[in-house]
């Protein structure tokens, strides 16, 4: 009768140990809403950075698709950016996200919930010397992904 208990008291401490080790890796795994808003943000300057302009273009959020017609920002975006700037890439930086809430992109649009604001350094090195452009770059989450969104507040 004792050997049969002490195997049951093995196998249960052997199952509470295995969920607290699932637990565990679960937890390191899964992702803040923060981390997930400034990974779309670095994958977003790195789509830039690359010129895929057609792949950054689908990370804006539908407000944003609305403001730019897809093919006018594929010509336009390098065009300003690199030919008149004289470079050929840049460098960035973004801050730690700050929490907003009721935020609107520009008078007259829907406000968003939750968005969480970065602010990017882009510096570039060109024929013109060296300079940084810093922006506010906002994030939301629809659908289950992180759209990108950008400050037309005047």
């Amino acid at each position: 009768m004792r050997k049969g208990n002490g195997k049951a008291i093995m196998v249960l401490v052997l199952f509470v140990g295995i969920i607290i080790l699932l637990f565990i890796s679960f937890l390191s795994f899964t992702k803040s809403s923060e981390e997930q808003a400034a990974e779309a943000v670095h994958q977003f300057y790195k789509l830039e950075q690359k010129g895929t302009f057609s792949e950054s273009w689908e990370m804006f959020h539908p407000q944003m698709q609305q403001k730019f017609e897809k093919s006018h920002y594929l010509q336009d975006r390098p065009h300003v950016f690199m030919n008149h700037f004289g470079v050929d890439t840049y460098t960035y930086t973004i801050s730690d996200p700050t929490e907003v809430q009721d935020w609107s992109m520009e008078s007259g649009v829907e406000p968003i919930d939750r968005a969480f604001l970065f602010k990017v350094y882009k510096t570039y090195k060109g024929k013109y010397g060296n300079f940084t452009i810093v922006q506010d770059v906002y994030t939301t989450e629809v659908q289950g992904e992180w759209r990108i969104l950008w400050d037309y507040n005047k």
